[in-house]
């Protein structure tokens, strides 16, 4: 919506091709990370009647959950935010401050518990806020609760699977089986969202390991002032 509103495009008149749109672009970037934590994946699966990875899974579960209260509970309200660019300015703003702020952390390697987990999960909940970065909000988190860079990031995107499918599980639900789109523009949708993802998960995992994600909050921030001034 706020790439809308600067760039100047229309959307469809069809609120249907929108959800459709919306839910390709949800399935491309769930693909881009599956893609690029295939590894972690395919690790979790198999070494699943170890109880370190039982206790990794149950902590996914535990830090997906108040995603699933604030989403469910607050969809309208939420919603709402969508239209409200002065609400989404403000919040990349504050984005943006906590992404500058992680650069002062003191970076440790603490081990997950239930606590860090529902912690991280929270922080995923908020950043259902439309202008909040979800994997900015969830990464920051867990530096700020001591863990490593590298389990940050493998924690936060991991997390972010059951987010992506459920939210475009909801969009799906919402169009009640009214999505009608070329193939061409469905196959181009999906594909490009999954390339720009892959592209920008391993640029921001570069970053990361080099100590350099608050960069990434000087972008939110300038982005920010520019939604509220134009």
């Amino acid at each position: 919506m706020l790439s809308q509103e600067i760039l100047d495009v229309v959307y469809p008149k069809n609120e249907f091709e929108v959800l459709a749109m919306t839910v390709l672009v949800h399935l491309g970037t769930l693909t881009s990370v599956l893609v690029v934590f295939y590894e972690d994946l395919k690790s979790i699966l198999f070494s699943l009647k170890s109880k370190k990875t039982q206790s990794f899974i149950l902590f996914l579960v535990a830090g997906t959950i108040p995603a699933i209260v604030v989403g469910l509970g607050f969809k309208d309200v939420l919603d709402s935010l969508f239209e409200n660019l002065m609400a989404v300015g403000f919040a990349l703003i504050f984005t943006g401050l906590v992404l500058l702020y992680s650069s002062k952390v003191n970076r440790q390697n603490k081990e997950h518990t239930m606590r860090s987990s529902i912690l991280i999960g929270c922080a995923q909940a908020f950043a259902i806020i439309p202008g909040i970065s979800r994997s900015g909000m969830t990464i920051c988190t867990a530096l700020f609760l001591g863990l490593s860079s590298r389990e940050a990031a493998r924690f936060s995107f991991l997390l972010a699977i059951p987010a992506i499918a459920g939210a475009g599980l909801l969009t799906a639900l919402d169009g009640s089986g009214g999505f009608q789109l070329p193939l061409s523009v469905s196959i181009a949708g999906f594909i490009s969202s999954a390339l720009v993802g892959i592209i920008a998960l391993k640029w921001l995992l570069g970053w990361l390991e080099q100590g350099k994600f608050h960069y990434f909050g000087i972008y939110c921030f300038v982005v920010g002032l520019l939604t509220l001034v134009v």
